[in-house]
């Protein structure tokens, strides 16, 4: 549309929108996964020249879409709470009701439909506090956690706390795992922050060398004022799960450089390798009589729940100055608050049945079942990459992803260079449109220059994984042969 001089009336142009916006990247949500839904609607409509019959997006941990059945416990105290003619149907057990009970006592007119504290329902922080302690075996204060929509908004609530890039001479400074989640860089990139990148040790099952984070910090510590490092623990994408030796490392890195500590820790339910166990940042400072800044992140929407759209999660910020929490409550408040059956999922993950309670045996049965699966599914991802030529995988020892890396051909890397987009990029490219896998370029977490990855979840079910492994091996291989 245009005035009648023929000007634009548009006050929003590239040019001036937030310049920020335009450097987010968000891999897991990019090009190939708006081409997998292009393809979807192809198929749909009966344009069906792909030599497969639907496409499998193993490109987000996304659990119920892949097939994860939701916990009974959780779906039944979410059905009450919302409707709570349910409470008078004798089909739900007793400690459902009497949890729909309590929740809804700490809610305005009883009701979900109500607003909560900005920073959550009272009984529900309390709840967490009580899972921590249980937890680490040191106590938790209730008031030092918050609620909120998925880790992912904790995640930028935290950074936006401590982002003073605007009155600073210098952009304030973030160290991040290469490879990282998205939504770090996309984060940083969105509030002008310095994203300090450190390359994990792919060689040592993705661990975290010291002498990397040195180098890291000291090359880019006149471009910006260091302020944290991001943990990832168990690793997406990588996969991978910390020793409490190498969690010691961290912490007294942290110490000694003056930084803040924020553990993403949502995936502390899944660990699977023999051997390894998930250890909490919080309760290794404590063996270590240490106290530093530490925001640890939890969500329902991975582990054994897969809870996504629900968008349930919490943060715990110890050891803040009383004005600064004060501060940070403050910007909470902004928000109202985040969503009541999201705060309720999370109660659901934190206080679940007991051991005597009606839905106890229930409740273990399917989080257990579903945590064998993806033990399953752990092993059989790692055993594939390694069996094929030109691709190597570390041991999936937690969380619900593989990173392998790939060997490309030098005639398949200069064909993707000429056509302006990464090696890897070109060989998911290929894969989507050959078997209609959709996972996610190593490019889009980043990787050492030279090498190549990706990223898929292992979250299909198991039957669906196998044919998605034997169709991704038959592309592989003929790939190479087209390339060698």
């Amino acid at each position: 549309m245009s005035t009648q001089s023929g000007e634009s009336s548009h006050v929003l142009d590239l040019d001036s929108v937030n310049q920020n916006v335009k450097k987010m990247e968000y891999a897991v949500r990019g090009p190939l996964v708006i081409r997998a839904g292009e393809i979807e609607k192809e198929l749909k409509a009966g344009k069906n020249d792909k030599p497969f019959n639907g496409v499998i997006r193993a490109n987000i941990g996304d659990c119920h879409a892949t097939g994860q059945k939701p916990l009974t416990f959780i779906r039944q105290v979410i059905a009450c709470c919302t409707d709570t003619t349910l409470l008078d149907d004798p089909k739900y057990p007793k400690d459902v009701k009497e949890k729909v009970k309590l929740l809804l006592s700490y809610c305005g007119g009883n009701s979900v439909g109500s607003y909560s504290d900005s920073a959550g329902i009272e009984i529900i922080r309390r709840h967490c506090a009580e899972y921590i302690a249980e937890r680490d075996g040191i106590p938790s204060n209730w008031q030092d956690i918050v609620l909120t929509n998925g880790a992912s908004e904790a995640v930028k609530f935290v950074l936006a706390l401590i982002n003073s890039s605007s009155t600073d001479d210098k952009p304030t400074g973030v160290l991040i795992p290469i490879p990282q989640y998205p939504l770090y860089t996309a984060t940083l990139a969105e509030y002008a922050m310095h994203p300090i990148k450190y390359y994990l040790d792919e060689g040592n099952e993705w661990k975290l060398n010291i002498a990397e984070l040195k180098r890291a910090l000291d090359n880019d510590r006149s471009l910006c004022r260091p302020k944290a490092i991001v943990i990832i623990n168990p690793g997406n994408p990588t996969g991978s799960v910390l020793n409490k030796e190498n969690i010691k490392e961290i912490i007294n890195f942290a110490k000694e450089e003056k930084l803040i500590i924020i553990a993403d820790e949502v995936y502390q339910h899944n660990v699977y390798k023999e051997g390894a166990a998930f250890h909490s940042f919080k309760k290794v400072m404590h063996e270590l009589g240490i106290n530093l800044e530490l925001a640890s992140l939890m969500s329902s929407s991975k582990g054994f729940m897969g809870e996504c759209g629900l968008r349930g999660g919490y943060c715990e910020f110890i050891n803040l100055k009383p004005e600064i929490k004060a501060l940070f409550l403050k910007m909470l408040s902004a928000r109202l608050c985040c969503s009541i059956l999201g705060q309720i999922t999370m109660d659901c993950v934190v206080a679940p049945p007991k051991p005597g309670d009606p839905s106890y045996d229930l409740f273990t049965s399917e989080k257990n079942s579903t945590l064998e699966s993806l033990k399953a599914k752990a092993k059989l991802a790692a055993e594939t990459f390694n069996s094929i030529p030109g691709m190597k995988s570390n041991p999936v020892a937690g969380a619900m992803y593989a990173f392998p890396q790939i060997m490309l051909p030098e005639k398949a890397i200069k064909e993707a260079r000429d056509a302006g987009v990464e090696p890897d990029f070109f060989y998911a490219k290929n894969l989507l449109e050959t078997t209609g896998i959709c996972i996610v370029p190593g490019s889009g977490f980043g990787q050492i220059p030279g090498t190549y990855h990706f990223r898929t979840t292992i979250l299909p079910q198991f039957e669906e994984l196998k044919k998605m492994m034997d169709r991704l091996k038959t592309f592989h291989l003929q790939f190479l042969e087209k390339y060698k």
